[in-house]
């Protein structure tokens, strides 16, 4: 066989090698890092690891991505904190799936998970029912932190209690971009700062074109045993996407959320291009929604059927003037002192804050307000087609939120 050919049937055959299971404990799961190649799954004993897992220039495939797991999900390994080290470290990786760990920080003042500052890129990771706890000896640490350029992550079904931050994605100076991740379906408690938030963005790869929509749902975002003070931040906190060229129509979609409490800030402030729909917010000692400027300013919104219940201001606006952005409030059934302030505003329904409120299950919530404000007056049909283009959105006969059954079951949740 002539040599180019053979060379050719040999990158061939490589190509369709059998992606390998490895087994691997506390005492050997670091030499098994180093072989996993795409398709390759690393299966975790239970016990405890206490030397970090550094997933360093790992790329899996689209499709074919390195999977590190515990054997036994009903029995997932514990990864617990050690000095001068993130737990989790990742560094010039694609397509990777880390998913059913416990990740105990024991106030160690480091991160759970972090997208190293000094990483190229970590695109295309998924980090899925991981328990991450005990990161809490400043607001500065951090449950899951991206500091390089990422695209396309998944943070899904992940527990995150007891830490300074829940997720921190971007950096501080907007040079990090978060690209259209999603982050769905976790629940983030007891946190000193914010439970989430995503910075702004100064510019973006021209590779990275076209739009890219972050999508947030169907997550618990809770600051309900938080202490007020200097460390206090929103539950949530969505910075601007770039301001022109590459990335300039990204959007955030922030639907099907539970937010609940916060002694000192809102629940959720926004700036930039944001759908907030289908959400409900619960705060019995502020302000619920504030859509104002932080780095940039808040450009084209629109803030649909969510259910609102604060003590003080319920959806707060405030625009730059001479601006042609418009953030509409619409089929919003608003609870609060201050109802809604700003935006160009239709067919909410509003009624003043009472703290009985607070004492309706929140799967009763829309309802019961609704039926405080008799009659109810059904949708336009031509606004309901004008929302229905917005994802995963149920057109209802009425305004406000529907809870699913997902996240009730997550609230209920030991």
């Amino acid at each position: 066989m002539p040599q180019a050919a053979f060379a050719a049937l040999f990158i061939l055959l490589a190509g369709m090698a059998t992606a390998a299971d490895y087994r691997a404990g506390p005492g050997d799961y670091r030499d098994a890092v180093h072989r996993l190649q795409p398709g390759d799954r690393l299966l975790l004993a239970p016990g405890d690891y206490l030397h970090g897992l550094a997933l360093h220039g790992l790329t899996g495939r689209a499709g074919e991505p390195i999977v590190i797991e515990a054997a036994d999900s009903a029995a997932v390994p514990r990864f617990i904190a050690r000095p001068g080290a993130n737990t989790i470290s990742l560094v010039d990786v694609r397509h990777l799936v880390v998913r059913h760990l416990e990740l105990d920080g024991r106030n160690v003042p480091v991160d759970a998970v972090k997208a190293e500052g000094h990483s190229r890129f970590a695109d295309f990771i998924t980090l899925d029912h991981l328990y991450i706890h005990g990161h809490a000896a400043s607001q500065q640490n951090v449950g899951v932190s991206t500091k390089c350029p990422v695209l396309g992550w998944q943070i899904k079904h992940n527990r995150i209690e007891r830490v300074g931050t829940g997720m921190y994605l971007g950096d501080s100076d907007g040079s990090a971009p978060f690209v259209g991740g999603i982050v769905e379906g976790n629940r983030i408690t007891r946190t000193l700062g914010y439970n989430l938030q995503i910075k702004h963005q100064k510019n973006r790869p021209a590779e990275q074109g076209g739009r890219h929509d972050t999508v947030i749902r169907y997550n618990i975002f809770s600051k309900y045993d938080s202490q007020p003070g200097k460390q206090a931040r929103p539950n949530v906190l969505l910075g601007h996407g770039p301001l022109s060229g590459a990335g300039g129509e990204d959007r955030y979609l922030l639907y099907g959320n539970l937010f609940l409490h916060n002694p000192s800030e809102a629940l959720l402030q926004a700036e930039g291009r944001v759908a907030v729909y289908d959400n409900v917010f619960i705060n019995g000692e502020g302000d619920a929604i504030h859509i104002q400027p932080h780095n940039d300013v808040p450009r084209d919104m629109t803030i649909f059927s969510n259910t609102v219940l604060a003590s003080g201001a319920g959806i707060r606006i405030r625009r730059a003037e001479g601006l042609p952005y418009r953030q509409h409030v619409t089929a919003n059934v608003v609870a609060a002192d201050i109802p809604v302030q700003g935006g160009s505003i239709s067919h909410n329904v509003t009624l003043p804050y009472r703290a009985d409120f607070l004492r309706i299950p929140v799967s009763q919530l829309t309802g019961r307000l609704l039926e405080r404000n008799s009659p109810v007056r059904r949708l336009p049909v031509s606004l309901v087609r004008e929302l229905a283009a917005y994802p995963d959105w149920q057109p209802p006969q009425f305004a406000g939120a529907r809870v699913p059954a997902a996240l009730m079951q997550m609230l209920n949740a030991p």
